[in-house]
């Protein structure tokens, strides 16, 4: 009897949790497609739950943008705890930073009413940017340590680049660029190992560029 009483009062936060889970997910999609004026009844109706279940996790409309912003930064710093015994420094530095812009690309709409979010609250920015920023750095100090990336940067220096690109390529098919931006910022920051220099990135089109032979006076 105790332990189907016990069931009993466990289950329901269960359900609550999973009706929570869902209701963030279904928030990302609908803010996503519809911005940050998108409706909430929209958001309850695709999570599968009614509008008093939405308003008792989330009692206002900035508290569900907050949620949303806290899980999707959680999420990344998981992700870099899961890249920090990656085999390739570089290349689980270089797969976290995509994962941010692949992130940014699921959700135009999301984006402004992720800044309403962090806009009204100086703890929530202080929060994402200290725990992307550990994240990041989690990661860049793997690729220094093994002398593949210059010591002389920051994690707040990849952070801020990354947020610059992205927020600065708005068009169609803009994550694309920006992928491509990120990949010769990265490279540009790789070093010769042993010596500290900058590794010359190969000529993209595959051809050998000739050496210029000096010129012999007469």
């Amino acid at each position: 009897m105790a332990s189907q009483s016990a069931e009993i009062t466990r289950k329901p936060r269960a359900d609550s949790v999973r009706n929570r889970e869902r209701v963030l997910e279904a928030a990302k999609a609908v803010f996503s497609a519809g911005g940050p004026d998108a409706s909430l009844e929209a958001v309850a109706k695709r999570a599968g739950v009614g509008i008093g279940t939405l308003y008792r996790h989330f009692p206002t409309r900035e508290a569900l943008f907050e949620a949303v912003y806290r899980r999707e930064v959680d999420q990344l710093s998981e992700f870099a705890e899961q890249l920090k015994t990656a085999p390739a420094p570089v290349d689980a530095l270089r797969r976290w930073m995509r994962s941010n812009v692949e992130l940014v690309a699921t959700k135009k709409g999301m984006i402004a009413a992720l800044a309403l979010a962090v806009q009204s609250s100086s703890e929530l920015y202080a929060y994402s940017f200290d725990r992307l920023t550990k994240a990041i750095g989690t990661l860049l100090d793997r690729a220094v340590a093994a002398g593949e990336i210059r010591a002389d940067v920051s994690a707040e220096d990849l952070l801020r680049a990354l947020i610059g690109m992205c927020y600065l390529h708005e068009q169609p098919g803009w994550q694309t660029t920006v992928l491509r931006l990120m990949d010769v910022f990265i490279d540009g920051l790789r070093v010769q190992p042993g010596t500290g220099r900058k590794l010359a990135s190969p000529p993209r089109s595959g051809r050998v560029r000739k050496s210029v032979k000096p010129i012999r006076k007469r």
